[in-house]
């Protein structure tokens, strides 16, 4: 298996891109939290930074398709370091009205400003193993690599915020996230040998105008992940609660951690196989699994077996993720491909919120247990329009150059094993 991953990372450039996306990605699972420990210290309102926390998050979720558009359309190098320093300065205007006390307006047009500037750099990363990358095993692989990446962040990103914000000064958590997405970004920004060319280039090479976006499939994919990040957002809130009304909240975050151990788990399995079937029937059996395997939660009141259980169910979680990523590498023309993965992100982090929210309500009303059946019926809703997927020709061999920018049709077919 650790053969599978060095001959990906072998290629020239691979493992630098690879390394600075993983520290420019870090903010992803610090800055939110990051604002709730800074706001909540300084003003003494858990409710003010929550809805500052919030308005970061919604700004970004609204924006971010539109910055990987232009990503694709003027290229990674110039619009990451442009949206990485508007990011930058949003929050730091953020940080210096709650420090000075300006007024609130101040502090949520500083979010908005840092989250509709966000750089999308776990979909440029992707966008660079699809361009260097020519089999289709290999960048599987890369995609695997890149989901266990996804895992180390949010399993790094909140303890390390936490850490700094309660036991040195509350900046300092936040003040780590924006430095480490600065430096991280701006560096990948700096390696133009293995970024995309932009469709600005692709014109100037004859390439035509460009490519339309297949919504037919794409749609579809909002959908299925707009689900999936409600499953994760209920999942996350019934287990924290699961553990406060046991008196264990405190391990609240090994419980987490352990999901996310075996979704990491799965995802470095799932690299170094070369599947028989293909994306989109993977994307559909994730889906109904992730719906089996969270429906024994409702019946557990154990914590270690609820650790257990939420160990197991992590193993359908990086899967799932892969084969949407993968289909939408598949589907999408190279030259919109930042934007198509950008659409993936949009729908997890937009869904996040409902479904915590919803898992909440049902929370107070009847417990925690009851409160995974959310993220039972937000698998459930996945796998179901999952099915409404189209199925058609599988694209080309594992030598197909994507770097051409003509889009491949989705392909449930099967792919021959290595």
């Amino acid at each position: 298996m650790l053969a599978t991953y060095r001959r990906v990372l072998a290629h020239p450039g691979a493992f630098r891109f690879s390394a600075t996306g993983l520290i420019a990605r870090l903010p992803m699972s610090m800055i939110g939290l990051g604002i709730v420990l800074l706001v909540s210290e300084e003003t003494g309102s858990y409710g003010v930074a929550g809805t500052v926390s919030a308005t970061f998050l919604l700004a970004e979720a609204l924006m971010s398709i539109m910055v990987g558009r232009l990503v694709d359309a003027r290229g990674q190098s110039l619009v990451l370091a442009v949206a990485v320093v508007l990011s930058t300065a949003g929050v730091l205007v953020m940080i210096s009205s709650v420090q000075v006390d300006w007024p609130l307006a101040v502090t949520y047009a500083g979010a908005a400003v840092a989250g509709m500037s966000m750089p999308p750099v776990g979909a440029c990363v992707r966008a660079r193993w699809s361009y260097i990358l020519g089999s289709k095993a290999q960048l599987q692989t890369a995609f695997a690599l890149e989901a266990v990446v996804d895992e180390v962040v949010f399993i790094v990103g909140p303890i390390l915020v936490t850490v700094l914000a309660t036991s040195l000064h509350p900046l300092a958590g936040l003040g780590t996230a924006v430095v480490a997405g600065l430096a991280g970004t701006l560096a990948l920004a700096a390696q133009r040998s293995t970024a995309p060319p932009s469709q600005r280039a692709r014109r100037a090479e004859g390439d035509g105008a460009r490519p339309p976006m297949p919504w037919r499939t794409v749609l579809p994919l909002f959908f299925v992940t707009l689900m999936l990040g409600a499953f994760f957002g209920s999942a996350e809130v019934a287990t924290v609660a699961f553990a406060d009304e046991r008196d264990v909240k405190a391990y609240a975050g090994v419980l987490l951690g352990l999901w996310a151990a075996g979704s990491l788990a799965a995802g470095l399995v799932t690299g170094a196989v070369t599947w028989r079937v293909g994306a989109g029937s993977r994307l559909r059996r994730g889906a109904a699994a992730l719906t089996l395997v969270m429906a024994p939660m409702v019946f557990i009141d154990s914590v270690p077996l609820m650790g257990g259980a939420l160990f197991l169910a992590g193993f359908a979680v990086a899967p799932t993720l892969i084969a949407a990523l993968t289909l939408t590498e598949e589907t999408v023309p190279a030259a919109r491909l930042t934007e198509g993965m950008t659409v993936i992100h949009t729908g997890i982090v937009a869904g996040v919120a409902p479904g915590a929210t919803l898992a909440g309500v049902v929370i107070d009303a009847s417990g925690a247990s009851l409160a995974y059946l959310v993220a039972v019926a937000s698998g459930l809703l996945a796998a179901v329009v999952a099915i409404s997927l189209p199925r058609g020709a599988a694209p080309g061999a594992d030598g197909d150059d994507r770097r051409g920018g003509t889009p491949s049709s989705y392909a449930d077919a099967t792919l021959p094993l290595a």
